[in-house]
């Protein structure tokens, strides 16, 4: 089994000096703890949940958020590079790093001051790994149809439901869970941050996934959860605000691990292009291979630009939900796109697991998948460019939406 070569160091616009030590060390975490198991743990799919650990104790499981609760206070712009390099080495850690990211994100951003006081430490110090519960089996996209429910019972709610395609499902020591609490559709849901272990959750069998088999991922059942009402995110009815608010931030790592995956490919089929002959050249004098090779870096390059501007939009402060649907969109094409073409450029060793890309094809499909598909993606984006053009429409007549 073929170790595939540490990632080249890409020329990156850093903001601080921090952050450029800040991907040093990740480097050099990619490099001792990543690169040496990942073939292994992905041929077992066996979850690493070691290197989760000593992530955490490096302080990148909490890049984003603030330092008065034990994180790094990083821009995104940092932690999408952070994770677009750990998704060159392993993608199936990069994605949970993502997740847990997501998971936390409800407490920090609609937490109340004793409730992150409470939690966020312990969240936030690297010893917890955390799980996005939104999908059940019968929604999948249509996350408002949403069947799992929480009934208040005094100063305690009860949960009962299912919900699937969880990231971290039976490993995870907390869930951010959506559950119904009111009127059918989206503004009868409300947002939960429920403890791991809690008596009447229980976690489905690993579903047998194509690629990214290390990452754990299964159905989790509530069965007459009861949880303290304090553990109630924001208002009742504000879940699928806090839901939606979340897989914006969340898409935007999705495209990250996409590059990521992408570099990587590229990095191997580049390596090889320059190595194998055939008809008495180096195959990378071909035409037919360097120009495949020219395509990948240049959608490689736009790809990440396009992440890191909505990136910096998110920095300023401005929206960025439009813009990180596009990311996601575009990024996880090019990686099927581009992971595709690598394989084509190694031909039949390609196609054998003794070099990564055969792995690193499978993996992107599902990145073109998660955190919403790329169809909802590009009905989110339609959806906006119709709001822009009622909006001048109405401006330029006068009248009011």
């Amino acid at each position: 089994m073929v170790i595939p070569l540490a990632p080249a160091v890409i020329d990156r616009e850093l903001p601080s000096e921090e952050a450029f030590d800040l991907l040093a060390l990740t480097r050099d975490l990619v490099r001792g703890e990543l690169l040496p198991q990942v073939n292994a743990a992905e041929s077992a799919g066996a979850f690493p949940r070691a290197v989760f650990t000593t992530l955490g104790e490096a302080g990148l499981l909490s890049l984003p958020y603030p330092h008065r609760y034990g994180g790094g206070e990083q821009p995104a712009v940092v932690y999408l590079q952070v994770v677009e390099e750990l998704a060159r080495a392993w993608l199936g850690v990069a994605m949970g790093v993502s997740v847990h990211v997501l998971s936390c994100h409800g407490l920090v951003n609609y937490g109340t001051d004793e409730q992150k006081d409470r939690w966020l430490p312990d969240l936030l110090g690297g010893r917890l790994l955390g799980a996005y519960c939104l999908s059940e089996p019968q929604g999948g996209s249509d996350p408002g149809a949403m069947l799992t429910s929480a009934v208040r019972d005094g100063d305690t709610y009860v949960i009962n439901g299912e919900k699937a395609w969880i990231t971290h499902g039976p490993v995870a020591d907390f869930y951010l869970l959506m559950a119904r609490t009111g009127e059918p559709g989206p503004r009868g849901i409300s947002s939960f941050l429920v403890p791991g272990g809690t008596p009447g959750i229980e976690a489905g069998i690993n579903e047998r996934k194509m690629g990214v088999r290390s990452s754990v991922t299964s159905s989790v059942r509530f069965e007459n959860v009861r949880i303290d009402a304090d553990r109630r995110l924001g208002a009742e009815g504000k879940g699928f605000a806090i839901a939606m608010s979340a897989l914006d931030s969340g898409r935007l790592g999705i495209a990250a691990c996409a590059v990521g995956l992408a570099q990587a490919a590229l990095d191997v089929a580049a390596e090889y292009a320059r190595t194998r002959r055939a008809f008495g050249s180096l195959i990378s004098d071909f035409q037919g291979v360097s120009f495949l090779l020219a395509d990948a870096a240049s959608k490689i390059a736009s790809a990440r630009q396009l992440y890191l501007y909505a990136a910096r939009r998110k920095d300023v402060g401005k929206s960025f939900s439009t813009e990180a649907a596009m990311a996601k969109l575009i990024a996880t094409d090019m990686a099927m796109a581009v992971t595709t073409d690598m394989v084509q450029v190694l031909g039949g060793a390609g196609y054998v697991e003794d070099y990564p890309v055969e792995r690193y094809m499978r993996e992107a499909k599902l990145l073109q998948i998660v955190e919403g598909t790329n169809q909802i993606q590009r009905l989110v984006i339609a959806r906006s460019l119709n709001r822009i053009t009622r909006e001048a429409r109405n401006r330029a007549t006068g009248e009011t939406s």
